[in-house]
């Protein structure tokens, strides 16, 4: 189970009846989110394997399996940014080893996701997941 913040937002999916619902709902999460400052828009933040241009910039509180995990993200498409702000509500504020013990096909998976979105945007989505897995992994070694 996921935390606290995820599963309210599981809660809301439930509750919007429809797919088109879900998706506004996806895209105001991203409008709804700060920013990411221009100077962090650079090639060691972005992430590849994504259609659309991906910054994430993790922000680490500690060292080791303990650590906090934290992050923040961009996109130039209103949907991709919609997926890093359910992202972040997966991910964010959890101690690093929590965040690799996560399933994150299988909690994506309960908000209907994997079923209502393009191949690219799938493989996208999954390419953010597995920058922020790497991320955690050597946060956890530090």
């Amino acid at each position: 189970m996921a935390n606290a913040e995820f599963e309210d937002l599981v809660d809301t999916f439930e509750f919007l009846d429809d797919w088109e619902d879900r998706y506004r709902h996806v895209i105001d999460m991203g409008k709804a989110m700060d920013p990411l400052e221009d100077a962090f828009k650079v090639p060691a933040t972005k992430v590849d394997g994504c259609a659309s241009q991906v910054w994430l910039l993790p922000e680490i509180d500690g060292t080791g399996p303990d650590a906090t995990f934290k992050f923040r993200g961009e996109s130039d498409a209103m949907i991709v940014r919609g997926l890093i702000a359910v992202l972040v509500t997966l991910y964010n504020e959890q101690p690093v080893r929590d965040v690799l013990a996560t399933d994150a096909t299988a909690e994506l998976g309960r908000l209907g996701l994997n079923d209502h979105l393009s191949a690219q945007r799938s493989n996208g989505l999954r390419a953010m997941v597995e920058r922020i897995q790497k991320l955690a992994g050597e946060a956890a070694a530090a």
